[in-house]
């Protein structure tokens, strides 16, 4: 299912790779795709770093030597054993730290997503996480990605619709060109079938299914009236690791 789409990408002039879930690892060929890929481009894997990924450690250790790199970026939602447990279950906050750990020693390079708070301290909150960095092993300047509250799939919010004017008038072409769905795609199969949609957030809503081709989906225009495409306008929230100003 995969291995089209990837070669379909290459001849788009694709640089990365990422692969998010749920929780990538569950699938059973999730490293035969990563083995594949690397091949050609470096990979970033969204993972939860938990049970999946610590049975399959041996099998994703191999990857190391692979022609491209691949990074991992593991959510920990907060810098609260007690608040993380509480959405990803009891003794995951512990695990996931044990996971960041075990993918830093044999040399993957890691960054960390987490939750954001509304009008937190941003520093504060980082800064927070810098003893379970020092723990790891992990440097105290690793990586920190951070996510508004984008609610639940299907979950409908109050929030005004980004328009093109909107768009025009507070983004500059370049800030417009970071939105991921200007530069990416994704690729999901939803009932049996291989499907494209305008970026990781949306496909809980038919209206972004853009087809089952990337080279056609990357002419689609793409209308941002979900409610999670206004957190990506109000609040520079991005997927990839492209900064939006």
């Amino acid at each position: 299912d995969a291995r089209p789409f990837i070669d379909e990408a290459l001849g788009l002039g694709v640089e990365r790779f990422s692969f998010t879930g749920g929780e990538p690892f569950v699938i059973k060929d999730m490293v035969r795709i990563l083995d594949y890929a690397l091949l050609y481009r470096p990979c970033l894997v969204l993972t939860n770093a938990t049970a999946p990924l610590q049975r399959r450690i041996e099998e994703i250790a191999a990857l190391k030597d692979k022609p491209n790199p691949l990074n991992f970026r593991v959510s920990i939602d907060y810098p609260d054993e007690a608040r993380h447990d509480a959405g990803r279950g009891p003794g995951n906050f512990e695990l996931a730290w044990r996971m960041v750990a075990e993918l830093h020693k044999r040399g993957f390079p890691v960054s960390i997503a987490r939750q954001r708070g509304h009008g937190e301290d941003t520093e504060k909150v980082n800064r927070a996480y810098g003893r379970y960095l020092r723990a790891a092993g992990l440097p105290l300047d690793t990586r920190m990605v951070s996510f508004p509250d984008f609610l639940a799939p299907g979950a409908m919010a109050d929030v005004p619709h980004i328009t093109e004017e909107c768009m025009t008038r507070h983004h500059t072409p370049e800030s417009r060109g970071k939105f991921m769905c200007s530069f990416s795609k994704m690729v999901v199969k939803k009932e049996g079938r291989m499907r494209v949609y305008a970026c990781t957030l949306v496909d809980d809503d038919g209206d972004y299914d853009l087809g089952d081709s990337l080279k056609a989906s990357m002419r689609a225009r793409v209308m941002m009236k979900h409610h999670r495409c206004y957190s990506c306008f109000a609040q520079g929230a991005s997927c990839s690791e492209m900064v939006i100003c």
